[in-house]
């Protein structure tokens, strides 16, 4: 099947069922996940403002036992973000053309660089001496991907980017910072698409 066609099946007007992991176990609240989903299929369908490809890639949900599973939700609003992702390319695409967008992603790109051109174990705010945050060597590890992706083409996907997972450590690098980031490098990612 291919991207669009999974886009548009994730998009459509029919209800999307999940797998419920069992009572024992701990996944996505339904409720929240039907009403946010609801939400997005709304907007898309409407073309209406208010949810975009970053609003879907920044949703959480509470964990509940019991609740959807995990994983197949996470891969359906993948899709979903996708799907917005193409319509906002679309529609700048459209007013502004082609070349306003790839400058964009070039422009974001860079921005990208030069943050992560700052010396190993620097390269991100850390927490305080008391507090935890993302361990440094393992950041700094996705941070070398993320650069020779964007500066030589080495192959690195959306969904590398999103299922990225960091161990805590104190003094670590800050939270907010790290996963802006990764955000920032996951809109390039959908931009060059």
């Amino acid at each position: 099947m291919t991207d669009s066609a999974s886009s548009d099946r994730a998009m459509s007007g029919a209800a999307v069922s999940f797998p419920v992991v069992p009572r024992r176990e701990k996944g996505y609240q339904r409720a929240a996940v039907d009403t946010f989903l609801a939400r997005a299929r709304g907007a898309f369908e409407d073309d209406a403002d208010g949810v975009g490809s970053a609003d879907i890639r920044a949703a959480s949900f509470p964990l509940v036992r019991g609740g959807y599973d995990i994983a197949a939700v996470d891969a359906a609003l993948a899709r979903v973000e996708e799907a917005f992702a193409q319509r906002e390319r679309a529609l700048v695409v459209s007013t502004d053309g082609a070349s306003a967008w790839v400058g964009k992603a070039r422009t974001d790109a860079q921005v990208i660089l030069d943050h992560l051109s700052r010396p190993q174990g620097r390269k991100f705010a850390r927490t305080g001496l008391l507090t935890f945050g993302y361990r440094i060597d393992e950041v700094d590890h996705v941070a070398k991907r993320v650069v020779r992706f964007l500066r030589d083409g080495d192959a690195l996907t959306a969904e590398q980017v999103r299922q990225t997972a960091f161990r805590m450590q104190r003094r670590g690098y800050r939270e907010e910072q790290v996963d802006a980031l990764l955000d920032a490098t996951i809109d390039v990612l959908l931009a060059i698409r």
